[in-house]
């Protein structure tokens, strides 16, 4: 398959501090590719690496077919329009109703007629099952419904690639697991690739066809899901022991 993420021996470091070793993983066409490991791990560094926030200076890191070290400001331009990215707190803006939200990647497009842009934003509304929230408020959503909004923003531009950065965080099990279903059904809809940090087990177990684990800024494991539950390598086996203790679940 298509890769549509490819990271080989890539280093990172943050204010002088060494955060990424060696990084090499790949992630495919089609599939959620979840990136998972404890705090510190190096998930947040690699994330600002993939959307281009920081400068690879060591490595190669290739998004959707782009070399980000040889890429000018015009194609990161082009690029960043076939990418969404789905905000672990939404990041919208309580200043305006959801449907400007939603508005907001189509408008920074500049082209776009008002009615053809309003269609769009109702459509991605319809898609998230939030159709009468178009006049409401951020502060007059519930958890779960801004959380759909911030998902409807990201895929206002019909992305290829999504990223998903701890999206369930904060909702309770059924409210996750509705918001997991969703994101596979707009994945199948949508034909996108997605991208996912995530500590939620039950989220990776319905979502993820590949993971990827790291410890200390080096990948330990690349591979399904299954084989990753079924790993021996201690820090993977501790990691999934202690998530699942504190979520009160097994695998």
């Amino acid at each position: 398959m298509d890769k549509v993420i490819d990271v080989q021996r890539l280093y990172g470091e943050i204010e002088g501090v060494q955060i990424l070793n060696d990084v090499s993983f790949s992630a495919l066409r089609g599939e959620v590719t979840a990136i998972i490991g404890g705090s510190g791990s190096g998930k947040t560094t690699i994330m600002r690496h993939l959307l281009g926030l920081n400068p690879v200076q060591r490595g190669y890191v290739s998004v959707l077919g782009r070399n980000l070290s040889d890429i000018t400001e015009e194609e990161q331009r082009k690029l960043y329009q076939e990418m969404g990215v789905f905000f672990q707190d939404g990041a919208l803006l309580n200043s305006m109703s959801v449907a400007e939200n939603v508005a907001l990647p189509l408008k920074h497009q500049g082209n776009l007629p008002d009615e053809l842009t309003d269609d769009i934003v109702r459509m991605k509304l319809r898609l998230v099952n939030l159709e009468e929230a178009y006049y409401l408020y951020p502060s007059q959503l519930s958890g779960g419904m801004l959380k759909r909004a911030a998902l409807a923003r990201s895929i206002a531009m019909d992305p290829p690639l999504l990223f998903c950065d701890e999206p369930g965080a904060g909702l309770d099990p059924v409210s996750l697991e509705s918001l997991d279903r969703l994101i596979l059904d707009l994945k199948n809809l949508l034909g996108m690739s997605i991208i996912l940090i995530t500590h939620e087990i039950s989220s990776i177990m319905r979502t993820a066809n590949r993971i990827i684990f790291l410890d200390k800024g080096t990948v330990l494991f690349e591979g399904s899901t299954r084989e990753a539950l079924k790993s021996d390598i201690p820090e993977i086996a501790d990691f999934f022991a202690a998530i699942m203790k504190k979520q009160g679940g097994t695998a």
